[in-house]
């Protein structure tokens, strides 16, 4: 029903303008003819080798891999890690994609067993790393740490990080989604951020917009021996380049509208001052991303935004998700196009028509 009703309105807040298939599928066209494009044969091709590497050397690593989705990505890696050490054992905070997100693959499909490192609601830090007294083959760090709101441990900790899983042999992997947002955050080139790391993963549509994939970077040796496990898991699809296209010809055009994306997150987190009860995680904004919650619950919020949807043709927020307050709920805006072009004016009369219908339940 909410699909139905999302697709009736003009004014979305969340993410970017979303192009219908066939407009979508039109610019993909124009830009292969523009650039003299042709299909991959199972990943053999000039454009996806050359955008494998364009990451790889991107984020300082010897070699890059397109895996379809981020779920075969991961575990895939930090399997192969335990295997090669003989120990099964991977950190990760409680919010994890992989904890959170893949109903237990690692665990039914025997992978590896997981730690929860750190406190559900913050950035897990090197004294949390410490307090595992289990020996552990690999740790895993989100950044930013979507669950959260976008939190990310500051350059100090993440350093120290580093340092100490380096000194103690143990395989830091990132799960670099939405690695692209911490750039200003850091005020570091993403390779100097992903220095230190073993290998790493992103994401080509958050951000990106691309249709989907994901590319692991790591060691040339690591990169290969994923590879062959990728290809056992049926990740061998005949041709890869619709991923590859709709995710390189935006890719460097994206990378330049990070900063405008932040500041522009920071600007609405202002605005939001003057609307007490909406509260924001973080207390300020690390990333293009607000988790905003609300004195409602979940079946009020979500009556609230599809009646304002209906009636206005504005649609504030996508998943509502419950807090552990009865009367609470959150939502979050991934700052994209979308709220980068709403001027201020249209997003405080928004704002508004939610207070408005907010305070009449």
């Amino acid at each position: 029903m909410s699909n139905t009703i999302k697709n009736q309105c003009h004014t979305f807040f969340c993410g970017h303008h979303e192009l219908t298939a066939s407009e979508e599928f039109y610019a993909m066209a124009e830009w292969c003819k523009q650039n003299n494009i042709k299909h991959d044969i199972y990943g053999e091709g000039e454009l996806i080798q050359q955008f494998e590497k364009k990451i790889a050397d991107l984020l300082g690593f010897e070699k890059g891999l397109f895996i379809v989705t981020g779920t075969l990505n991961q575990p895939t890696v930090l399997q192969l890690v335990c295997q090669q050490k003989k120990l099964d054992c991977v950190a990760m905070h409680h919010t994890a994609h992989i904890l959170k997100h893949e109903r237990q693959g690692y665990q039914l499909q025997n992978r590896f067993k997981v730690l929860p490192i750190g406190d559900p609601f913050s950035v897990w830090t090197a004294e949390d790393l410490k307090a595992i007294k289990d020996d552990i083959t690999a740790v895993l760090y989100e950044l930013p740490m979507r669950e959260i709101g976008g939190q990310l441990p500051t350059w100090e900790e993440l350093t120290t990080i580093k340092t100490y899983c380096h000194q103690h042999n143990i395989h830091l992997h990132m799960d670099g989604a939405r690695l692209w947002e911490t750039k200003d955050y850091y005020d570091k080139e993403y390779a100097e951020i992903a220095h230190g790391f073993d290998s790493v993963y992103i994401s080509l549509y958050k951000g990106i917009g691309g249709l989907g994939g994901s590319i692991l970077v790591g060691s040339e040796e690591l990169v290969d021996k994923v590879s062959i496990w990728v290809n056992r898991q049926g990740g061998n699809i005949a041709k890869r380049s619709p991923y590859i296209v709709s995710a390189a010809m935006k890719f460097d055009q994206q990378l330049q509208k990070m900063s405008a994306y932040y500041q522009r997150t920071k600007e609405i987190h202002q605005i939001l001052t003057s609307y007490p009860f909406i509260t924001p995680n973080p207390e300020q904004p690390q990333t293009s991303m607000l988790h905003l919650y609300l004195p409602i619950s979940c079946t009020q919020a979500t009556q609230v935004r599809d009646k304002i949807a209906k009636e206005h043709g504005i649609y504030l927020f996508n998943k509502i998700q419950s807090a552990p307050l009865a009367n609470q709920c959150f939502f979050e805006w991934d700052v994209g196009d979308c709220l980068l072009d709403m001027c201020d004016n249209k997003l405080k009369k928004s704002l508004d028509l939610l207070a408005k219908e907010i305070k009449l339940l």
